[in-house]
């Protein structure tokens, strides 16, 4: 049987690697993040992470272990293979492999914080605690993340493309085909985030000129709105709620359609109190999709995401 020692040493070399594989994942979510606050912090996150992981090297040559050089290398390299493999994955497996990471980095600290106070280290023990605290914060962010994508958003990370596709097509397997809002609305962020012809076409028009980008885009959206009516004032109310959800999804209501009364007109502060009243995720995520297809200002894209996470956290108990 191995002596505490022996056991802590070996814990904190596999801890180690593991967060260098965290760190070159932490890198690669940046390029998914939302908004600019979702993107600062996961830097900050992989900062962080290597502050843990070379405090982590430190303690391993204290007891006398061999520097742990080839741990990033593996962490590169698993980093970026898992990348790959989550081209293929839909979206919310990609986010329960990150999530089993966390998990298992939790419990291997708190695994060595009992081996380092058996062993009387108040060092080991120290560093133990700071890693629970952090992969602690880390899993709850996770799994908050997970719940917005469940809910239906806005999620703090996107789709790439194919993630985007492959999640439809899991869908298309898995469930009965049948039209919905519910549908509507998956199909609206797959369609956001896999551009279709008709956004290719107005980036081109774009390109040509401004004013026939914009001719486009409000005969498509005229469009749509004149469906809806007509569908709902032919008695085809399920139609009718599955176009109003793409409208929603798409932020393309009309602002008397909006949850929060004369929204158009409110400056960031006024905006940003607003959306901190709201109580349901559905209608914040009506604003996001609104705010971003017209103004999108930072501050209020940040403060809409920050309260939809906060009404998310309290549906699944982390508030």
């Amino acid at each position: 049987m191995s002596t505490p020692n022996t056991a802590l040493l070996a814990q904190l070399r596999a801890i180690r690697d593991l967060t260098n594989t965290e760190i070159r994942i932490a890198e690669t979510r940046i390029g998914q993040a939302r908004t600019e606050a979702v993107r600062r912090e996961l830097g900050q996150n992989a900062a962080n992470a290597r502050a843990r992981a070379q405090a982590v090297e430190a303690t391993v040559r204290d007891l006398g272990g061999v520097p742990g050089w080839i741990g990033p290398l593996f962490g590169r390299a698993g980093a970026a293979v898992k990348a790959l493999g989550e081209q293929a994955q839909p979206f919310d497996e990609a986010l329960l492999g990150d999530l089993a990471l966390e998990h298992q980095l939790l419990d291997r600290a708190r695994y060595i914080k009992a081996l380092a106070t058996t062993d009387r280290n108040p060092h080991a023990a120290a560093l133990a605690e700071r890693l629970i605290t952090a992969h602690t914060a880390t899993v709850e962010w996770l799994t908050t993340v997970l719940a917005e994508e469940a809910l239906g958003g806005p999620a703090a990370l996107r789709r790439t493309p194919l993630q985007a596709v492959s999640g439809a097509a899991m869908r298309l397997v898995n469930i009965p085909v049948s039209w919905s809002a519910r549908g509507i609305d998956r199909a609206a962020d797959t369609v956001r985030s896999v551009p279709p012809t008709v956004n290719a076409l107005l980036a081109r028009g774009a390109r040509a000129g401004d004013v026939a980008a914009k001719t486009l885009a409000a005969s498509r959206d005229a469009a749509l709105a004149s469906a809806e009516q007509v569908t709902r004032r032919e008695g085809a109310d399920s139609t009718a709620s599955a176009l109003h959800s793409g409208r929603a999804a798409a932020g393309i209501l009309e602002p008397d359609e909006l949850p929060i009364k004369g929204y158009q007109d409110l400056n960031v502060n006024q905006a940003v109190a607003a959306i901190k009243e709201l109580d349901e995720s559905e209608n914040v995520r009506v604003i996001l999709a609104y705010e971003e297809a017209h103004k999108n200002r930072p501050g209020v894209v940040s403060a809409a995401q920050a309260r939809a996470a906060a009404i998310i956290k309290e549906v699944i108990g982390l508030s």
